[in-house]
Parts: structure tokens; C-alpha cells; sequence
């Protein structure tokens, strides 16, 4: 199963501790009195994926559980990455986005990214293209 690889890929304990570890992400986690609910992830400098830009800041990962979706949890993830990224003097803030994800690439647009440019996801054996986004800040 490819989603199966990927998560044994991306999330399993050695690879988590190395992000928990690298001093340039951040992870923050929404919660639903003690049920953890979502989490964000953000890069800094090196430890963005690929634009690794020192006036920029990476949205590597915005996650919510499904039985939250329209709750505005995700927002909330979104709005936190804004302030660090501004707490930080960031001159944009940039993410990937699986381009047949229209409601991610909505939610993006209305909160002011513009696409610049795509970039492939390997998802297992499959290649996805993302659209990367990328918002101006100030």
C-alpha cells in the first residue's frame, strides 16, 4: 500500500526524533481537552525541504484529524505559522500542495498564497506533483 510506505518512510520513531531534534523545526499540536486533534510543522533555514531560504519560512506540514475538518482548527494551525513566521521577521512563508487537493488549494489561496511553482512528491513509488505557494508577508 503506497500511503502505508509512505507513513513508514516519514513517521516512523528515527525519523521523528530527528525533526523532534533539529533545532530549525518547529511542531505545534492542537488539541481536544487531552485527544491530540492536528499539528503543524514549520522549517526554518535548513531545515526547510526546498527553497532552504534564510527570509522564509517552510509550512512542512498543516494535519487534522478528519472528524475536525470545517472546524477551523486547521486556521488555527495556519494562523500560529503567521505569527512565527512574523515573530521572526520572515519576508514569506511558503509550503507544497498536492495539486489535486482542491479544497487545501482553496484554503491556501484564501488566506493569500499564490503558486510559484511544483515541485514532485514521492508517496511510496508514486510521484505527485505539488504546487508550492508561497505568501509575501508585511
Amino acid at each position: 500500500d503506497v500511503i502505508e510506505a509512505y507513513l513508514q518512510t516519514s513517521f516512523n520513531v528515527d525519523k521523528v526524533k530527528s525533526e523532534l531534534n533539529n533545532e530549525h523545526s518547529q511542531f505545534f499540536m492542537a488539541w481536544d481537552e487531552e485527544d491530540a486533534i492536528g499539528y503543524l510543522k514549520v522549517n526554518f533555514t535548513d531545515a526547510q525541504t526546498e527553497l532552504q531560504e534564510e527570509d522564509s519560512l517552510e509550512i512542512e506540514r498543516i494535519y487534522v484529524l478528519a472528524d475536525y475538518h470545517g472546524k477551523k482548527i486547521g486556521q488555527l494551525l495556519y494562523d500560529k505559522a503567521i505569527e512565527i513566521a512574523i515573530e521572526n521577521q520572515k519576508k514569506s512563508i511558503w509550503l507544497g500542495v498536492w495539486e489535486e487537493n482542491p479544497k487545501a488549494i482553496r484554503f491556501y489561496e484564501k488566506n493569500g498564497f499564490v503558486p510559484f511553482s511544483k515541485h514532485i512528491f514521492k508517496m511510496g513509488d508514486e510521484e505527485q506533483t505539488d504546487l508550492m505557494m508561497r505568501k509575501i508577508l508585511g
